[in-house]
């Protein structure tokens, strides 16, 4: 059951985050990492692999931290913020589950447009569309500029909670932070 005035989020709220933020380091380390490989050397390949793996892994764990947030609503922040930092915050979670939902159907199809085999830690996944390899390079393009969006809402939401925490001094970052005032569970 929810506190009126928890103080932090819930446990698997917070051990979803954490998690997804390294799988999601690590989708992006994978495809970062592939280019100092040569095409069509098994280091690249297998990198390629994973960083598909890891992100269908993201894809599966926002559901679950999606159903979470509406089981176990957000704990207040302890200091009145402004409209516009509420209306931004807002918006950048927003843009977050967004990318974390379609940057892995976007590598799915693109996958299945390039009528290649679609992994999944020792399962081989259905297609989603028929091979149709120029569909496939388009969101390929989509998903190659969605990924460096990401880098930027990752790091605005990172820089935001450090901000909150430095300069306005109120718990925004604490609510999130595993270990801290476990009573408030």
């Amino acid at each position: 059951m929810v506190q009126i005035n928890q103080q932090r989020y819930a446990t698997l709220s917070i051990i979803l985050h954490w998690v997804m933020f390294l799988l999601l380091v690590a989708v992006y380390s994978c495809i970062e990492l592939r280019e100092i490989y040569p095409k069509g050397s098994d280091l690249r390949e297998t990198l390629k692999t994973w960083h598909f793996m890891l992100g269908l892994s993201v894809f599966i764990l926002v559901w679950i931290r999606i159903i979470v947030r509406f089981i176990k609503p957000a704990p207040e922040i302890l200091a009145v913020i402004p409209r516009w930092q509420q209306l931004l915050a807002k918006a950048i979670h927003i843009a977050l589950y967004i990318l974390m939902i379609g940057m892995p159907i976007a590598g799915w199809l693109i996958l299945s447009g390039e009528g290649k085999n679609i992994p999944f830690f020792g399962l081989n996944l259905p297609a989603l569309i028929a091979q149709n390899k120029p569909l496939a390079e388009t969101i390929e393009e989509v998903h190659k500029t969605a990924g460096t969006v990401g880098y930027y809402l990752i790091g605005s939401h990172a820089l935001a909670g450090i901000f909150h925490h430095y300069v306005q001094k109120d718990n925004t970052l604490r609510r999130m932070l595993p270990m801290l005032n476990s009573r408030s569970d």
